[in-house]
């Protein structure tokens, strides 16, 4: 139990904590990976950890199908089918958007497990939010009434309960570097919902844990540290925390979302080569290679000091390389390595 919450036990933990040693000769740090991509169920991420909390809250509830909204090709989503189908529940996802016009990637194995994807199609009136929200009562009474009793999970996993899973995480890391030199170490997560990150920020905060946080963001924001405040102050309202959060407090960055969400960027893709040719580790185009990019950035930028250590925090994703609009372009690049004769 943390802060006065069950979970269902998915994983098995703790997840390896990765030094990379060619990225770090090579870019002049102390460069490890935590390899949260290694999560069991549905080719894993991040989000099974928060999962584990959301299923025994629905489950306690006598749920029998978890709803969750999120993008066409939601990680977030695939794992939620992931962990109904494995709790004995039904699964199905609401998106707003386009048909790739291929089942493939996420929607590839959300079909596989047997889970609905249910999309909606922008219709020039109605704004994204509002054809989400829509969507998800008309979706909801569809399963509600074939007596189905639904529990729904927020985009990312993104609430109050959603941040346990990352509060657990930061103090697993801070268990691994206990007696280390990465005691003090610099962790970077990839920040988009914000349910991870400011799991780990709060833990670090009220655990006084020997870690400093800095997220980048994958998607435009508004006003981030506002929104930080503001869901930090829901979360120690909701625990009874007492470590209260200004602006100043919030280490992210928003430099580096290349303007938009999900979209293709060489940059991104070089630095994924650059990670999968030295250490053999696939990121994904969303978020943790648009994250290292950032990363390999600030290193060049002086914003990460030489000599400096840094854990990464690998978030999974890889099943968005084969998502059409970025498997061509990696096609495009990549595909002279393949030699017939």
């Amino acid at each position: 139990m943390l802060l006065g919450h069950e979970k269902e036990n998915f994983l098995y933990l703790p997840t390896p904590l990765e030094y990379l040693s060619q990225i770090s000769k090579d870019l002049g740090v102390e460069f490890y990976i935590k390899r949260d991509d290694l999560t069991p169920l549905g080719m894993g991420g991040n989000k099974l950890r928060k999962l584990e909390y959301f299923v025994a809250d629905a489950k306690a509830k006598g749920a029998t199908l978890l709803l969750t909204t999120g993008g066409v090709q939601t990680n977030h989503g695939r794992l939620t089918c992931a962990v109904a189908r494995k709790s004995g529940l039904k699964g199905a996802i609401v998106c707003t958007g386009q048909y790739p016009g291929e089942l493939s990637a996420n929607l590839l194995l959300d079909g596989m497990m047997g889970c609905d994807v249910w999309i909606k199609n922008p219709d020039g009136i109605h704004s994204d939010d509002e054809l989400t929200e829509m969507a998800i009562s008309e979706v909801t009474a569809h399963y509600e009434s074939q007596g189905e009793k639904v529990y729904f999970i927020p985009m990312g996993g993104s609430n109050e309960l959603g941040t346990l899973g990352y509060y657990e995480c930061a103090m697993e890391i801070a268990e691994q570097i206990k007696g280390t030199d990465l005691e003090g170490a610099h962790l970077i997560d990839t920040l988009g919902s914000m349910g991870t990150y400011m799991g780990l920020f709060a833990a670090i905060k009220n655990e006084n844990l020997p870690l400093t946080l800095t997220g980048i963001t994958i998607l435009q924001y508004e006003n981030v540290w506002d929104y930080a405040v503001d869901y930090y102050d829901r979360i120690r309202k909701e625990f009874g925390l007492s470590y209260e959060a200004c602006k100043d407090d919030f280490d992210i960055t928003t430099d580096y979302d290349r303007g938009a969400y999900n979209n293709p960027c060489k940059e991104v893709r070089d630095a994924m080569y650059y990670m999968a040719e030295k250490e053999a580790i696939i990121l994904d185009p969303c978020y943790t290679g648009k994250a290292f990019a950032g990363i390999l950035e600030m290193i060049k930028e002086g914003k990460i000091k030489q000599g400096e250590k840094v854990i990464f925090l690998h978030t999974g994703g890889s099943p968005g390389i084969n998502t059409p609009h970025h498997r061509v372009e990696i096609e495009k690049e990549r595909g002279h390595f393949v030699h017939e004769f």
